[in-house]
């Protein structure tokens, strides 16, 4: 699942993470992420760190009661966490990317995690 504000941001990294044959679903806020994560088991989660709706550490911590395996690559444009700190408040962040990342890099970091997400 890619939780990003930027539509088509998300949908630059969605057809990067398709070419894999990895289904993607797409949401904008922290309402429709709790939809899907409601929903739909899902292995990672691409978290933009700054949702205009809701917030991306609520996400990530209703992930991690529904999926506990699902891992959660954030992104963002801003400097915050930069010293790594994330690691240490949000125990299913497995990365912390720039937003211009590019996106076959963040695909790679998708199937990655999606495969030893699985395994476990």
């Amino acid at each position: 699942m890619i939780v990003e504000v930027n539509a088509e941001l998300g949908a630059i990294w969605s057809r990067s993470i398709t070419r894999l044959g990895v289904e993607v679903v797409l949401a904008g806020s922290q309402a429709e992420a709790i939809d899907v994560l409601s929903e739909q088991d899902i292995n990672v989660i691409i978290l933009d760190l700054v949702l205009q709706e809701g917030s991306a550490f609520a996400v990530a911590d209703f992930a991690s009661y529904r999926h506990p395996q699902s891992k959660v690559i954030f992104v963002t444009n801003t400097t915050f966490f930069s010293d790594g700190s994330i690691f240490r408040h949000i125990p299913n962040a497995c990365a912390f990317v720039q937003s211009q990342t590019p996106p076959d890099d963040l695909a790679a970091m998708v199937e990655h995690y999606g495969v030893s997400s699985v395994a476990h």
